[in-house]
């Protein structure tokens, strides 16, 4: 069974240790080596106003302004800890491409992770998996791309 407190710290600001922290930025800096998209990781405590992870991760993503990135490729991955909740966002250039199937295997793949207790390696892998599928679609072009968001680990309460 699932105890998200046993790896994510309790009190809020400390959801993730340091370590876990710079684990997933590593992991989206890896992603986004080779492609234009952009991915960003939101995780909290509890989903607010008792809406569905789906809700509140497309609304994060446009609260961050996710959806301004040049090509229209950003994904956000968000955990809600504490209520066992997950989902992954894409924007729409991205989303076109690849489809909702696509977005719900994700999470059923951090979710598998999540249940054997490899909650940031679950992270890191679907991130890896978002970047290739980005990858194929929006690939790195030197000459014109930037790091459009940030890649920190965002934490709510």
């Amino acid at each position: 069974m699932w105890n998200p407190l046993s790896l994510f710290k309790s009190s809020t600001p400390n959801l993730l240790s340091a370590s876990d922290k710079q684990l997933l930025v590593q992991a989206i800096q890896a992603a986004e080596k080779t492609t234009s998209g952009e991915i960003r990781v939101f995780v909290e405590s509890h989903i607010p106003k008792k809406q569905d992870a789906l809700e509140r991760a497309t609304q994060l993503f446009f609260k961050n302004k996710m959806n301004e990135t040049k090509d229209r490729n950003g994904v956000l991955v968000y955990v809600a800890v504490a209520d066992k909740k997950l989902a992954v966002y894409g924007d729409q250039a991205i989303h076109e491409k690849v489809g909702i199937e696509f977005w719900y295997s994700q999470v059923q793949e951090m979710t598998a992770h999540f249940k054997e207790g490899g909650y940031v390696e679950g992270i890191s892998k679907v991130v890896a998996e978002i970047g290739q599928a980005l990858t194929n679609h929006f690939p790195f072009d030197r000459e014109t791309d930037l790091n459009e968001l940030s890649d920190e680990i965002m934490v709510g309460k």
